[in-house]
């Protein structure tokens, strides 16, 4: 039962992070705030993904703000499709995908939706530095039923790869994570964002 509290306040604290992030004016200092903020909950929180043992004075490597890698780009039309994430903990997490972002200069990535209960926009990212430069399963840039959601409406969506992160399982085996499939691969090198040690 402690643990579902100690889960229910880290969300809590996720949202009030990017409801904060979301409210500022300058996107480098939005990030500097999300850095200091996703390192303090990394550290201290009861329901921190990162081990106990590593928790002390723990720090993300997040790359230094680049604004080339911030788009507010539509959504566009793709081709239905459906993915079915078999998990340990939460059983099949089912995913529907509801469109597709194009990033000048990087490629498209495909826009999900978290077809289960609470629903959620979802956009993972694995970039041609993953096993390099970022973590080698991939990074999440979007995950709004848990909070992580840098702004838009129904014209224009915030793609800001600077708040890429890696997802729980990166830190721990405790956790299972779906990962990027094959529509939300880039070729190119997203050296911002969290990076590996």
């Amino acid at each position: 039962m402690t643990y579902s509290w100690h889960v229910r306040d880290w969300r809590r604290q996720v949202f009030d992070l990017y409801a904060a992030v979301r409210a500022q004016d300058h996107p480098a200092a939005a990030h500097r705030l999300w850095t200091e903020g996703r390192d303090r909950l990394l550290a201290t929180h009861p329901a921190s993904p990162v081990p106990e043992s590593d928790r002390e004075g723990f720090r993300a490597r997040i790359g230094a703000y680049d604004p080339e890698f911030r788009f507010v780009v539509p959504v566009e039309q793709a081709e239905p499709e459906r993915r079915e994430v078999p998990t340990p903990s939460d059983g099949v997490v089912p995913f529907e995908r509801i469109g597709r972002v194009s990033l000048p200069g990087l490629g498209g990535l495909d826009v999900w939706w978290l077809d289960s209960y609470g629903g959620g926009l979802f956009l993972p990212l694995r970039d041609g530095g993953a096993g390099d430069t970022t973590y080698g399963g991939g990074r999440y840039v979007l995950d709004t039923v848990k909070g992580a959601d840098l702004g838009g409406d129904s014209d224009a969506l915030v793609v800001d790869l600077n708040f890429a992160f890696q997802p729980s399982c990166a830190y721990s085996s405790d956790w299972v994570c779906p990962l990027p499939g094959p529509g939300n691969r880039l070729e190119a090198r997203v050296d911002v964002g969290e990076l590996v040690p």
